[in-house]
């Protein structure tokens, strides 16, 4: 893995950003993964700063999202496709129509993982994935656990993620599941950018770069990837050797 050690989340976003939008400016019709939380949106800032100013456009890109709660409405406050639409779709020219979610609130999960599956393969694959990082090592909403996942599938979200997004929940209680991309999938992308920043992310950052791969840490499985960039901050850096 390559690790980048920037001051802030804003140097890393204009970092992130640029990786981004480089691509598209080779690849118009590039596929993305995408991630939700507060990690990304610097990126994103940077990617809609670059597409206002006419450096890039995202007509022709497809995006794939890598998760989405269970038993909450598409339109509510705190579901993911709101949260890409208003920190990233609503400000670049990209079509609607070329946006793919896992649907949270579908009555098959099996059904639903296999047509992700077959929207994925018909793509072409993810060119390049954008990961944030769980303080207890998940990736998407894949947890700790006692083997690798592969396509995606329906997870019980463990304690020390639903503490850590409850507080956005201030009209109902936080889902208890998600759908989400399973490890596998993520592997699957030719390129890899994970960005981590804060020291309440410190520990998950050594672990994912300096303990065993296992899937008790999701994100360990990413050492086994040829082409993965890890933006940190200081402090999320501190407890690794780098």
């Amino acid at each position: 893995m390559n690790v980048i050690v920037l001051e802030n989340a804003s140097a890393i976003g204009q970092a992130a950003g640029d990786m981004v939008c480089e691509l598209v400016s080779r690849r118009p019709n590039a596929v993305l993964g995408l991630a939700t939380g507060s990690s990304p949106v610097p990126a994103y800032r940077r990617m809609i700063e670059r597409c206002g100013a006419g450096e890039v456009s995202f007509r022709e890109v497809t995006t794939f999202n890598l998760d989405e709660y269970c038993g909450l409405p598409a339109e509510h406050k705190n579901s993911y496709r709101t949260f890409m639409r208003e920190e990233l779709f609503s400000q670049v020219d990209i079509p609607l129509g070329n946006t793919n979610f896992l649907d949270g609130n579908c009555a098959d999960e099996a059904a639903e993982s296999a047509r992700y599956s077959r929207a994925l393969e018909a793509a072409g694959g993810v060119e390049l994935q954008i990961l944030g990082i769980g303080r207890n090592g998940h990736i998407g909403f894949n947890e700790p656990g006692e083997a690798f996942t592969q396509e995606a599938y329906k997870v019980a979200l463990t304690p020390s993620t639903i503490e850590a997004n409850s507080p956005y929940f201030t009209d109902r209680p936080m889902p208890a599941y998600a759908m989400t991309m399973g490890v596998g999938q993520i592997l699957r992308a030719r390129k890899i950018i994970l960005i981590a920043t804060g020291e309440a992310k410190a520990d998950a950052v050594r672990a994912m770069l300096e303990g065993e791969i296992t899937p008790r840490c999701p994100a360990s499985a990413l050492q086994g990837h040829p082409d993965v960039t890890v933006y940190l901050d200081p402090a999320a850096a501190g407890e690794a050797s780098i």
